[in-house]
């Protein structure tokens, strides 16, 4: 039997969700070298790196079997978040302190930007089709069919049966307001539950 390469964050989750042990070995093989310099770096040992990486896999492993739990950045970015979350308790037990922490911090704020842009525009992305369908029509056919199939307003003024092009074009303009009311309405009362999880 071939094995799957697990190229992607994806693929991986699936197999862990498929109950594939590859796929779990391949996670664990990825991204332990990261965490074992993060953690040499700063006072720590192979072993305690290890251990650390080892709990962090465990914790991952949890949340990806609940398939309600769902990963909005990269594998890598949530396993470092957690290895350098817990190892900070651990020097933090063992009252060592570090005035600055040694580590691809720089890189994962930037990687972590990059990731919620890609959020927010996919969050955008799905408000908006939900927002299409509340409403209703004409609406979201005079719309669709001028901004996204690029139908002149004087096609659109034949379909929908209006007198003139005037009066197609204060009907997409009313449109277009109720559109933006309740797009802003729902995208902002989705940021407000986010901002409450997190």
């Amino acid at each position: 039997m071939i094995r799957k390469l697990y190229n992607t964050d994806e693929e991986i989750i699936k197999g862990i969700r498929d109950n594939d042990d590859h796929a779990l070995k391949v996670l664990y093989n990825n991204h332990f070298p990261m965490v074992l310099n993060f953690i040499l770096n700063n006072n720590g040992t192979e072993q305690e790196a290890k251990d650390i990486y080892q709990e962090s896999i465990i914790i991952f492993y949890k949340k990806i079997r609940d398939n309600t739990f769902e990963l909005n950045c990269k594998i890598k970015t949530f396993i470092y978040s957690i290895c350098r979350r817990l190892w900070l308790n651990s020097l933090k037990e063992k009252k060592i302190r570090i005035n600055r922490l040694l580590d691809i911090e720089n890189f994962i704020i930037l990687e972590r930007d990059e990731e919620n842009e890609i959020m927010d525009s996919t969050r955008r992305y799905r408000i908006m089709n939900s927002s299409l369908i509340k409403l209703g029509e004409p609406c979201r056919t005079i719309l669709v069919d001028f901004y996204i199939n690029r139908i002149s307003i004087k096609e659109i003024m034949v379909k929908m049966g209006y007198n003139n092009t005037n009066t197609a074009k204060n009907q997409k303009y009313k449109c277009l307001q109720r559109l933006k009311s309740i797009f802003f309405s729902d995208y902002n009362s989705n940021i407000k539950k986010i901002r409450h999880v997190v």
